[in-house]
């Protein structure tokens, strides 16, 4: 009987590791590294449940944002737009207290936040980090943007090219932004990245942000550089939502979207530094060296030579690491191979420069 008991609970034990396995019940890490002392943090802050038109229960963005490798989510449910309210009644911070329990339980950072949705222009925008939602459901935009604000709340522009035909920057967002009252746009939203809001980030100096506005459930598929969650990369002091909201407010973010990174220069850099890894060189013949490159990143790094000859082209492929040569300078030995890191945009169509240093002493 014992041998029999332990076989049950042997098969009990298999069966709930494979249930787990089966729902998807697993954390993939997203390896980006942490810069400049500071911890990075990846952040979506903008999704949608049923409580607006969304098509999932607030407790499966929180699974899904663990299983994805997050540190922090937002449910950013509509308040003017609700197409269920015949099925869930209106209750704009009830999503957020779903969600909250199981968010400490996974240990993710959850942001109590909603949308303000208007027609476009001015469009929709996103306050985050609330005390509680019901006082941002006023008829007037700018009114309930004053009362965001006034619970210290970090606001950012939405999707500002989703209607093509009104996009643009107008009277509107003027007031907003003389009045401190937007914070940041978002550069890249699910697939779509908008150049003339990277622009406008950089030139009024605005936070840049980038989302999922995901509404449908999150397909549980293995990532790649290309397909994975748009997101917002937060360097911030600590992992904490204190840390998060301030990292926030003094511009610290870079965005991933698809295979690009998007932010300022100082954060693009030190990315590049982080993950590129250099070893000295392995092999000489003559003034000819041979030394391996890693990429110690989740990121497709694709590196160009001035110039823009095809044949120049280097790819440095996520987690990996590539045989590299070149010739040495016999006086110093050294050698510098200065390229432009094409997808870490530090502006709309601009690259990043970066050099790779080899060195025999």
């Amino acid at each position: 009987m014992r041998m029999k008991s332990k076989a049950v609970l042997y098969f009990v034990l298999l069966h709930l590791l494979f249930a787990g396995l089966a729902t998807g019940d697993v954390r993939r890490e997203i390896n980006i590294p942490d810069i400049l002392d500071y911890k990075t943090l990846k952040c979506d802050l903008h999704t949608h449940t049923v409580f607006s038109d969304g098509l999932v229960w607030p407790t499966v963005r929180v699974d899904e944002a663990w299983r994805e490798g997050l540190d922090a989510v937002s449910i950013s449910d509509h308040i003017e737009y609700q197409p269920h309210k015949k099925d869930v009644p209106t209750n704009h911070n009830r999503p957020y207290e779903i969600a909250l329990s199981p968010a400490k339980q996974k240990n993710i950072l959850l942001v109590r936040g909603a949308e303000l949705t208007r027609d476009t222009p001015p469009g929709h925008f996103n306050a985050t980090f609330l005390s509680d939602i019901t006082p941002l459901d006023t008829n007037e935009l700018f009114d309930a943007v004053k009362a965001a604000d006034k619970q210290g709340g970090f606001i950012f522009w939405n999707h500002p090219g989703w209607k093509p035909e009104a996009k643009g920057w107008y009277d509107f967002h003027t007031q907003l932004y003389s009045s401190k009252l937007l914070h940041g746009i978002e550069v890249a939203n699910g697939d779509t990245y908008y150049p003339e809001a990277h622009q406008w980030c950089l030139e009024k100096n605005l936070t840049m942000m980038g989302n999922s506005d995901v509404h449908q459930p999150v397909a549980n598929c293995e990532p790649s550089p290309e397909n994975h969650r748009t997101m917002t990369l937060v360097f911030a002091k600590e992992r904490s939502l204190d840390a998060l909201k301030a990292a926030l407010v003094e511009g610290r973010t870079v965005v991933w979207y698809k295979n690009q990174l998007i932010g300022r220069t100082e954060y693009l850099d030190a990315l590049f530094k982080a993950a590129v890894r250099i070893a000295k060189p392995h092999h000489k013949q003559n003034n000819t060296v041979w030394f391996e490159v890693k990429n110690c990143s989740d990121i497709d790094i694709e590196l160009e030579k001035p110039g823009g000859n095809p044949a120049d082209k280097l790819l440095l492929p996520a987690n990996s690491t590539i045989v590299m040569k070149t010739n040495i300078d016999s006086k110093t030995n050294r050698a510098k191979l200065s390229y432009t890191a094409s997808n870490f945009l530090i502006a709309p169509d601009k690259g990043l420069p970066v050099n790779i240093m080899v060195s025999i002493q």
